[in-house]
């Protein structure tokens, strides 16, 4: 009888443990500093960034403007290929600004009231979220996502909370544009397959990290910022 609540004692530790605040809803705004029409979608994502802690706002810079002026300096190839599968998705080809939320749906990113409608329902919709949790501990990350149905690629995201750069050139050459999580780095650490999993990776470029889970489909089903170890 003993070796058996030992031996249950063991199987509990060995567990991931999953946290248990709400998960965010993950808003991606595909945007370029060459694009004179985006500044207003990259304050709506600044103010999503600032004041709702239930929203976790990522800015992806796209690279197709770089040509036309001004080389956006955060501009990622990774950015446009991840809209890119979106326009496959959506139908609707690739532009800027363009809002997607949870994966499930694109608009016009300045769009503010399309873009809460589109908030609310995703949060509607998170009852049945994938536990994930993620805590950073010098240079490692532990990942943790709890058991669930279906499948999921398990995504690690680095980005910076705040840059402000003088445009010098392009469409928006002589302002100045503050802007706000934008995604430095994007990179798949492995799959999840509905069973309680942990990953270890290396801390990513950026000041700050985040982790999704996606969908084959493309919908996003888990999410969670890495928290830093007391």
């Amino acid at each position: 009888m003993l070796s058996r609540l030992l031996g249950f004692i063991s199987l509990l530790v060995a567990l991931p443990v999953i946290a248990a605040t709400p998960r965010p809803v993950v808003v991606e705004l595909f945007t370029s500093e060459g694009c004179s029409s985006c500044p207003p979608a990259d304050a709506y994502l600044s103010e999503l960034s600032q004041q709702r802690s239930d929203i976790l706002p990522l800015a992806f810079h796209v690279t197709y403007w770089n040509g036309l002026g001004w080389k956006d300096p955060f501009s990622l190839d990774i950015a446009t290929q991840r809209q890119a599968e979106y326009a496959r998705r959506f139908g609707d080809g690739s532009y800027t600004p363009e809002m997607v939320v949870d994966g499930t749906i694109g608009f016009v990113g300045s769009d503010r009231s399309t873009g809460e409608a589109a908030i609310q329902k995703a949060k509607d919709a998170h009852a049945t979220a994938t536990p994930v949790s993620a805590l950073r501990k010098g240079n490692v990350i532990t990942v943790s996502v709890g058991a669930g149905s279906g499948s999921a690629r398990v995504i690690l995201v680095g980005y910076d909370l705040q840059h402000v750069t003088s445009v010098g050139r392009g469409e928006n050459g002589g302002r100045t544009l503050k802007e706000s999580n934008i995604v430095r780095s994007f990179q798949p650490i492995g799959q999840w397959t509905g069973k309680p999993v942990m990953f270890a990776p290396q801390i990513p470029a950026g000041e700050k990290t985040a982790i999704l889970l996606e969908a084959p489909d493309g919908r996003i089903v888990g999410a969670a910022r890495v928290t830093d170890e007391p």
